[in-house]
């Protein structure tokens, strides 16, 4: 058990958005939200899983919607309380603790509101262990937990309680009323006690997001730029992949997700290659001179190479230098039921999943000068 204060949103903050492989929604936008809530209602208690009640109801907090429209559209906080007071209201009982659903820069976030608001602790543990674009794709529902009951909210005051037949028309039924709630929500779900999430769960997210944080936001304090990446990789088990600038950026706004290409000219020892990452909300697939090297599940993220800065999709610019990187995913994803879930074949690829680090091995050429593995 542990308090988390300005400092620790921070740090939670940017690690969270490398985590977030591309979405998860703004982190600039969910640490003000959160920041503004401490310094109002004092700090948020943060706890380990094991010190959950093994019988203790816990509810997600989170966003569901394309991440591009909250730039413009900012929550304003009322939405999350309402959802979770209807959430109480129809459990009839007393909510214990929340806690994210996925690693992302808002949606790591959006809980230390919820906490602060409820005076309720966090558990330290999510459902992805990054983000993903869609409902049923969580660890909990691999474990065959129900994402249902779901209470969304709007800036409005609307709430909308949501009861299916299983996690797949969870997210149809969600996503519809997204839509018409104006391409974003707010969101409580996945009602689970403490074994529960101790059991299924990424268990120990948000002390590795504000470990990768901290690390980023001090990268200044190291010899050089690529003494941090360095560290960075080795705590993660990442790898450099390429190292870019972008030339061109294609993305719409559909049914509440966002889709998109962004195409890469390679430099420095990556000159004369080119790469394209293809995301929907998160990256999905990416490609070198046509060669696939990495896919979901695993993390496909873009760092900014002069401050290691994770770049969220929305915040993508032409001309923009980056690092490309590749992060393994946690192992409840590379499980059969985790591959049909969020393998390239989910997202129309054809593809199979081959395990990151495989995929950097087989490479034909050394990737980055052969400094991919750090």
């Amino acid at each position: 058990m542990r308090k988390l204060g300005v400092d620790e949103i921070q740090n939670i903050a940017t690690g969270a958005a490398l985590l977030g492989a591309g979405g998860g929604g703004n982190p600039f936008i969910g640490k003000m939200m959160a920041i503004t809530a401490v310094k109002k209602l004092g700090p948020v208690t943060l706890l380990d899983p094991q010190e959950v009640p093994d019988e203790a109801v816990c509810v997600s907090s989170s966003q569901i919607g394309a991440p591009a429209v909250s730039m413009e559209k900012f929550p304003n906080g009322n939405e999350l309380q309402g959802a979770f007071m209807t959430m109480e209201q129809n459990m009839g009982k007393k909510i214990f603790a929340t806690f994210p659903i996925e690693a992302g820069g808002i949606n790591s976030m959006i809980p230390i509101v919820v906490a602060a608001q409820n005076n309720l602790p966090l558990v330290d543990v999510d459902g992805m262990g990054r983000a993903f674009p869609e409902l049923q794709m969580s660890t909990f529902v691999l474990a065959g937990h129900s994402v249902t009951p779901i209470v969304m909210g709007d800036e409005r005051g609307n709430t909308a309680l949501i009861n299916t037949v299983d996690a797949r028309w969870a997210e149809k039924i969600a996503r519809a009323i997204t839509v018409e709630m104006g391409a974003t929500a707010m969101m409580t779900s996945d009602t689970l006690t403490g074994i529960e999430l101790r059991r299924d769960g990424v268990i120990n997210i948000m002390t590795l997001c504000e470990k990768i944080g901290q690390l980023i936001n001090r990268a200044n304090e190291f010899s050089s730029l690529e003494e941090a990446l360095g560290k960075l990789l080795k705590l993660t088990h990442g790898f450099r992949m390429l190292t870019a600038k972008i030339i061109d950026i294609r993305h719409t706004t559909k049914g509440g997700f966002n889709f998109g290409t962004v195409t890469l000219s390679g430099l420095d020892d990556d000159q004369g290659k080119n790469g394209t990452v293809e995301f929907q909300n998160e990256n999905i697939i990416f490609k070198v001179d046509g060669a696939v090297l990495a896919t979901a599940p695993d993390l496909i993220t873009l760092v900014d190479t002069d401050t290691l800065t994770p770049i969220t999709n929305e915040d993508l610019h032409y001309g923009k230098r980056v690092h490309v990187l590749g992060l393994p995913c946690n192992a409840k994803w590379r499980t059969p039921a985790g591959i049909a879930s969020v393998g390239p074949r989910y997202f129309k690829y054809d593809v199979d999943y081959v395990p990151l680090e495989e995929r950097v091995h087989q490479a034909k050429e050394p990737l980055t000068g052969g400094t991919a593995n750090v």
